[in-house]
């Protein structure tokens, strides 16, 4: 069994671990979802987000038993293997890797594009580089100086969407919000269904992440207590938080200008005090302090996962490693880093079935979102029929009915994906596939009695 003198570092309190829940999530709220209003319009967009917003807090409440039951750090993948084997913890963990690796490429192009409107000269891709380079680093150095620095940009990041809210809420006008509201309208008025299926990525993206939080279990003090309190807060923040967003921003003009731009909210805001303005300028930079809140704690959730998966076997062993004074996994952070500034890099030069590659890497790590809240749940229904007497502190509400609601939804929202998003599925499965083919036979026999490799100490 790994103690604390050869493990990752505990040092994380339940203030940490909300900052981690909504910081993980917050930019999804300052980018991304408005490309939901591109397929839907925004009434068929508010009632596509209702529906997921309702799946991810019966979600929350589900999962957390599962965090406190095993509170490891590979998260999803800890409780599927052992509700299902190797197999189920290898589709779990990779579907998971997927998510959190190609997350953060797209909020690194969205932190160059904010960049953008202050210094028009900067190349967004040159500064998405320097934002990795930044924050793999900040990582490296210690899991509770990376969590302190976490909460702190949060709270910025919440008052700043507050303040945006109030800065547009003179201009706001429900008119404008309904106007053009149903996005391929019939010839009869009737709402398009097909467009508010299309938009389930982008609604999805107001939450995705969240669950990242399991990841931290390991580094967190009393986790069978601090989680469920991060969670449970960090699920109602972001909730009220969406939807705050998503309606002062339509509702301040013509939201169709905003409906596919990788930085609406001060061009919101534009539209409403000028391009002069102190107020624009103050949520451009400080703005900014949302994006880097995800973006930073994504790296934390990835440089966990690929470690934990490296640890049991599943990736070479040598992305387990440890840095020897910071008891980090700092192999496992730089390599999600290369393939994330790869993406970067190739933005504008690829797109897929006619998406930006922004739009398609959101879809991609949305895909990967679902397939781990499947298997989530239904690793939750599993390990309470065949492990009854598992210590559980925290247990689900309304059990059977909110996890199998949420299950539900889960599924409904991933074929609504596939039959909207064929061709990236299509490359979703093939590299699962890879993954699970390349790690089969590789696991060792328990994940958790497995030692991690710490470099030498010189």
């Amino acid at each position: 069994m790994q103690t604390e003198t050869n493990g990752l570092h505990k040092g994380l309190n339940a203030f940490h671990l909300w900052g981690i829940a909504v910081g993980l999530v917050i930019s999804g709220e300052y980018f991304g979802w408005s490309y939901g209003w591109a397929s839907a319009g925004t009434l068929g967009f508010l009632i596509t987000t209702m529906a997921v917003a309702a799946m991810y807090v019966a979600f929350i409440f589900s999962f957390t038993e599962l965090t406190t039951a095993i509170p490891q750090a590979g998260g999803p993948f800890a409780y599927s293997r052992r509700a299902f084997g190797p197999v189920g913890g290898c589709i779990a963990g990779y579907a998971t890797l997927i998510e959190f690796v190609f997350a953060p490429p797209a909020i690194a192009l969205a932190i160059g594009a904010y960049l953008n409107v202050q210094f028009p000269g900067l190349d967004p891709k040159h500064a998405a580089l320097g934002a990795y380079l930044v924050f793999m680093t900040l990582n490296i150095v210690g899991v509770q100086i990376a969590a302190t620095f976490e909460l702190f940009v949060t709270i910025l990041a919440v008052a700043e969407l507050l303040v945006f809210m109030g800065v547009v809420a003179p201009a706001f006008a429900w008119s404008n919000f309904a106007a053009n509201g149903w996005a391929g309208a019939d010839r009869f008025g009737l709402p398009a269904i097909g467009g508010m299926f299309a938009a389930i990525p982008f609604a999805i993206w107001f939450f995705l992440a969240i669950e990242g939080v399991a990841m931290a279990a390991e580094e967190a003090k009393d986790p069978r207590r601090t989680i469920p309190i991060a969670y449970i807060t960090g699920v109602l923040t972001l909730t009220a938080l969406a939807f705050g967003v998503m309606i002062f921003a339509g509702g301040a003009g013509d939201w169709r200008i905003l409906s596919n731009l990788n930085d609406p909210l001060p061009q919101a805001m534009k539209g409403v005090v000028g391009e002069s303005s102190g107020w624009l300028h103050m949520l451009v930079w400080l703005g900014l302090f949302g994006l880097v809140a995800s973006f930073h704690g994504i790296i934390m959730g990835y440089s966990r996962q690929i470690y934990a998966l490296a640890r049991a076997g599943f990736l070479p062993r040598g992305l387990a490693r440890l840095h020897p004074r910071f008891r980090t996994p700092h192999i496992a952070t730089l390599a999600g880093g290369v393939v994330g500034i790869a993406a970067i890099y190739s933005d504008n030069l690829v797109t897929l079935a006619g998406q930006s590659l922004t739009a398609s890497i959101v879809t991609m790590a949305v895909f990967g979102a679902l397939v781990m809240y499947g298997m989530s749940l239904a690793s939750l229904f599993r390990l309470r029929r065949i492990e009854p007497g598992l210590a559980r502190p925290y247990r689900a509400p309304l059990y059977p009915a909110a996890p199998a609601f949420a299950l539900v939804m889960a599924a409904i929202c991933f074929v609504a994906l596939v039959v909207y998003n064929p061709v990236i599925f299509a490359i979703f499965l093939v590299l699962m596939l890879l993954a699970v083919l390349a790690a089969k036979g590789l696991a060792t026999p328990d994940p958790v009695a497995v030692q991690p490799i710490s470099d030498p100490v010189p």
